[in-house]
């Protein structure tokens, strides 16, 4: 029996789960992965991380689809009690699409997932996020306004603005106008090592400020679709135009590793060897040049003597 056909039949939720799932929009979850599990999707995909990402915060450390060449990425989004727990909380197959990894935490602001995926009809689709180690309110936990998932969804056109993500940071300014009107108190996502939160599309939510800037908080998310329905980007969507989604599905019952992105290669600062005074040999001084010295033509020597001979007889002459 298949892991998609095991969660159509076990439950794993509790109905006080579900009913806290129902009236706030998420729920904190103990699925009971293993630890080594999460050890080893740590260690192994820290080298995949840009260096200049590791230092905190920084918004942007990500890898997403680690599950297509790290076995234990694969593992979390396809969990038999996660899928489980989704079937129970939709009524409906979870299709696990997307994993995004991060070593820190995001400070990302806060915004709906229906913005960047939407199903047909609408509500199905789900984010499940796993902390890789402890979360407390020092390293970024999860931020989120509970209830906020049954409040109609916030379109780009609701915030007067066209579909594009050169627009998103108007929309953000556009729900954090929004959510401070609402006057809904933020909870925090604070969770040990290996707890698990689910929560609705529609729920408001981002990262909320790193305080330790010295340490990590990894944590790996996986988005779901749910079956029986079209998908699509509002982001990039209009009345006109839907840009619908074909998902890669996560197939629970299958991995096979595909070539991984090319880990970074750290930059070296360069070693500057100090540069050799060149040896110079002594310059010999120059030896004197002698100076010819001409020898008079015979035309220059029967000269000089008509000239001495015109001095003499002009001496004798004036005596």
């Amino acid at each position: 029996m298949t892991e998609l056909a095991k969660a159509d039949q076990e439950t794993f939720l509790t109905d006080e789960q579900i009913d806290f799932f129902n009236q706030f929009g998420y729920v904190i979850v103990d699925f009971g992965f293993p630890e080594e599990t999460l050890d080893e999707l740590v260690s192994t995909l820290h080298p995949y991380y840009n260096p200049e990402h590791l230092s905190a915060p920084a918004f942007g450390a990500r890898i997403q689809d680690a599950w297509k060449f790290v076995k234990q990425s694969h593992t979390l989004a396809t969990h038999k009690n996660v899928l489980i727990s989704l079937q129970q909380l939709f009524g409906r197959q979870a299709l696990p699409f997307q994993t995004l990894n991060f070593p820190v935490g995001t400070q990302q602001l806060t915004h709906s997932d229906t913005i960047h995926f939407n199903s047909m009809p609408s509500g199905f689709m789900a984010g499940v996020w796993v902390a890789l180690e402890d979360v407390d309110e020092n390293n970024g936990p999860l931020e989120y306004f509970p209830g906020t998932h049954l409040l109609s969804e916030v379109t780009m056109k609701d915030a007067r603005l066209e579909p594009g993500y050169q627009n998103y940071p108007d929309y953000e300014r556009y729900i954090a106008d929004y959510v401070a009107k609402l006057g809904i108190p933020a909870s925090y996502g604070l969770m040990p090592k290996g707890h698990a939160l689910i929560w609705h599309a529609n729920l408001l939510h981002g990262g909320s400020r790193q305080n330790d800037h010295k340490r990590t908080r990894h944590s790996q998310v996986t988005h779901y679709f749910f079956e029986g329905c079209q998908y699509y980007t509002p982001m990039h969507s209009t009345d006109g135009h839907i840009a619908f989604r074909h998902p890669e599905w996560i197939d629970p019952d299958n991995w096979v590793m595909r070539p991984p992105v090319p880990v970074p290669e750290p930059v070296a600062e360069p070693v500057m060897e100090p540069v050799p005074e060149p040896v110079m040999d002594p310059v010999p001084e120059p030896a004197p040049v002698p100076v010819p010295v001409a020898e008079a033509s015979t035309a220059e020597t029967d000269l000089l003597t008509k000239v001495a001979r015109l001095k003499n007889w002009l001496g004798r002459k004036l005596k």
